[in-house]
């Protein structure tokens, strides 16, 4: 969001073409809500929510039909199905994650492995014009960068040279600036407050999804601990019904909280009424070494709920999601049946063991490298998702809207997550 919202600063300030640059927030305005580190973040700069521009209130698709369109995409690369027809108007990628080079849009693209893509933005803005920072813009990027690294820690794995180097630069700028701790707790505590939120709300705040063979799985990030969680009144009703309303197969919950001497703690709840294919997921995850979860069980008092505690908390989500792949492969090669059909007997002990041997053995242990904070809650969802808030319907925006928004980000210094220039 803040990597989008100053890459469209800078370049509405150093581009002497007749353009209007854009900055797209890549998720609905009612969802805004449920990133709590953003909105307490734009509110400590006095960017007020209604000069931003989210993806329901643009219709990027018309303004493409009518050739006024140029995405550039900002802290993501690729687009979901939806948006395919978008991706001839894709003119730059700028991101901090791996390519994915079967998906990612045939044009310039700017990818290094660092640990916030809002490094890369200050980057680019030090080395060409950094006549045009000033505190407000110093600020947000300074303090993304402080929260996607985990406070600078470098043992952490999130955090690289790049990152330090850009983060000191900022300060030097503005010696005043917060302490780097106060900026982190601070960011941090909005980041994982949850209070007021229903189980659906949690749920989505933070959520992933994978398919196989018609097969989905969704894996949303928990920021309590799971024994909280489990003990929310009516948390079954809740998870059938969502799983039932998104025609999700299997819900994972992976808790994380930080204990009383600020170690993170990580735990995993698998619901999936579905028998065979809990077991095996749950089996997978057991026995799997490239990563080891290092998974002992939690007391659950539901059947259809397995409960864990994770011992290696070095594996987030984005780790998680291989083995979950595999899974789903294990599964349907020792099933031999339909995807989404009821779950089936007659598959032996033996059988199952043999399927999970080999989905763990075939793991391949660059394939999880970490694309999001190792202890920390993962950014916004965003286009690496095929079904996310993108995929619903867009109502129109008129160009007078979009001149009038425009000239209310000039005044105020916006940001956001997908980058749109037109």
């Amino acid at each position: 969001m803040v990597s989008a919202l100053i890459l469209a600063f800078y370049l509405a300030k150093t581009t002497e073409a007749d353009e209007i640059f854009v900055p797209v927030l890549n998720i609905k305005r009612s969802e805004l809500p449920l990133r709590g580190d953003n909105v307490f973040f734009l509110q400590k700069v006095n960017i007020p929510e209604s000069v931003l521009i989210f993806r329901d209130e643009i219709d990027l698709h018309a303004l493409h039909q009518a050739g006024q369109l140029t995405l550039i995409l900002v802290d993501h690369h690729v687009l979901p199905k939806s948006d395919a027809a978008l991706e001839e108007a894709v003119a730059e990628v700028l991101d901090h994650r791996p390519i994915e080079q079967k998906h990612c849009p045939p044009c310039h693209v700017s990818v290094e492995l660092v640990g916030s893509c809002a490094t890369l933005v200050a980057e680019r803005i030090l080395q060409n014009a950094p006549e045009i920072l000033n505190r407000q813009i110093v600020t947000l990027l300074h303090g993304t960068i402080i929260l996607d690294c985990v406070n600078m820690n470098m043992q952490l794995g999130k955090a690289t040279l790049k990152d330090n180097k850009y983060v000191e630069k900022l300060e030097a700028l503005f010696p005043d600036l917060p302490n780097r701790n106060d900026i982190f707790d601070s960011l941090q505590k909005a980041k994982f407050d949850v209070s007021g939120l229903t189980t659906e709300q949690m749920l989505r705040k933070d959520q992933k999804t994978i398919y196989r063979q018609g097969t989905k799985v969704a894996i949303s990030a928990i920021y309590m601990d799971l024994e909280t969680f489990l003990q929310r009144a009516g948390l079954i009703a809740d998870l059938h019904a969502f799983c039932q309303a998104h025609s999700y197969d299997v819900l994972i919950a992976m808790t994380i909280f930080f204990n009383m001497h600020d170690e993170p703690v990580r735990q995993l709840a698998i619901f999936c009424p579905h028998v065979e294919l809990r077991m095996v997921i749950c089996r997978v995850l057991e026995h799997s070494y490239s990563p080891s979860l290092n998974l002992t069980p939690a007391p659950s008092t539901h059947p259809n709920l397995q409960a864990y505690h994770q011992g290696n908390t070095q594996v987030s989500r984005k780790k998680l999601l291989p083995l979950l792949q595999e899974a789903l492969s294990a599964y349907f090669d020792s099933m031999k049946i339909p995807s989404g059909q009821p779950e089936t007997v007659g598959v032996s002990r033996e059988q199952l063991d043999k399927e999970m041997d080999r989905a763990s053995n075939s793991l391949i242990p660059g394939i999880s490298q970490d694309e999001e904070d190792p202890l920390l809650p993962p950014t916004p969802m965003n286009s690496l998702v095929d079904e996310c808030p993108l995929d619903q319907g867009l109502p129109k925006l008129l160009a007078e809207a979009i001149f009038e928004k425009c000239s209310q980000i000039s005044l105020s210094q916006s940001t956001t997550a997908s980058l749109s220039k037109k």
